[in-house]
């Protein structure tokens, strides 16, 4: 550590303050570096953090996944042998239907008839089917979320590099953040060709699930749209992700802070200021660029680009 003296009193007052600007510029040096440290430990941190809680995702995940897939696998094979049931019954009263007229005239044909209009046997031949089809669609739901769930956080992949379809956990994520979502705007998804990419599939969830939520938050007024594209250059062995809304859009102060990290625009108590920079720590850990372009009171639009074999291949292009 460098140790500074106080200049001579006898030097020429020139030199003197020549001296003092050195230790002046010396210790501005010093204290922007100290601020650089200090940043890239708080963004240490905040991955450390978001890598933790990802983690205890995982492990909820699994625990769901295991205590929900187990129920609703039997309801599905209780729907199809309740199915056969119902095809059996369906055939016994139509036999019952065509014997109805034999006992025209008779009391047990007139207590038959009363009990058909009592029940509405016509009414129910029809809903009971569709009753069906709408419990097992029910249930093929909670079972596409409890899936969903896993692919976002991924339990089994446990961090590993892989090779992923995109396509596949932006819809996961779409199904996890739909119900901030789908109350402010519409979703319209304009899908490109893409490979498959080598990534950390949970980490690029965790940034797309950022970039949906902050754009339907931007819509603050009437019902807007969020537009999600992707596309590949092959050219240059990439694909890209965006994700553009019609909302509040942001000025170019605001865009030149937006990845800082506890930089946010929401009011106290609504964000912390970390989405967006852990989702750039984690696209630059792909060897990756995330980028922003905006206009206020248009719109923002966030997009993503990937090298599509990994960091490996981005390190060995950039060499």
């Amino acid at each position: 550590m460098k140790v500074f003296h106080h200049p001579d009193p006898s030097m020429p007052a020139e030199e003197m303050l020549e001296v003092s600007a050195r230790q002046v510029q010396f210790l501005i040096q010093e204290n922007l570096a100290l601020i650089e440290i200090n940043r890239q430990l708080r963004q240490a941190r905040d991955q450390l953090q978001q890598a933790e809680r990802m983690a205890s995702i995982g492990q909820l995940a699994a625990g769901v996944a295991h205590e929900i897939n187990n129920p609703v696998g039997y309801v599905f094979s209780n729907f199809s042998t309740l199915k056969g049931y119902l095809r059996d019954l369906f055939r016994m009263l139509q036999a019952y239907e065509d014997a109805q007229p034999l006992l025209a005239g008779t009391a047990a044909g007139a207590a038959l008839a009363a009990l058909r209009a009592d029940i509405e046997l016509d009414y129910l031949k029809e809903d009971v089917p569709a009753l069906m089809a709408e419990s097992r669609e029910g249930i093929a739901r909670v079972r596409k979320i409890v899936q969903d769930l896993k692919d976002f956080s991924h339990v089994d992949a446990r961090a590993q590099w892989e090779w992923t379809d995109l396509h596949r956990g932006l819809e996961s994520t779409l199904n996890i953040v739909a119900n901030e979502v789908k109350y402010r705007a519409d979703v319209v998804r304009e899908y490109g060709t893409l490979p498959e990419v080598r990534c950390l599939p949970s980490e690029l969830n965790q940034v797309f699930m950022n970039l949906l939520v902050n754009a339907a938050q931007a819509i603050t007024g009437e019902r807007g749209t969020v537009h999600i594209r992707t596309g590949a250059n092959a050219d240059a062995g990439e694909v890209w992700v965006e994700v553009e809304d019609d909302g509040c859009g942001m000025p170019q102060e605001v865009q030149s802070r937006v990845f800082d990290p506890f930089f946010t625009t929401k009011p106290v108590g609504k964000g912390t200021g970390l989405g967006l920079s852990l989702s750039y720590g984690i696209v630059k850990k792909h060897h990756g660029r995330l980028t922003v372009r905006s206009e206020p009171g248009v719109g923002s639009c966030f997009r993503v680009t990937l090298p599509v074999a990994g960091p490996a291949a981005a390190a060995e292009g950039a060499a």
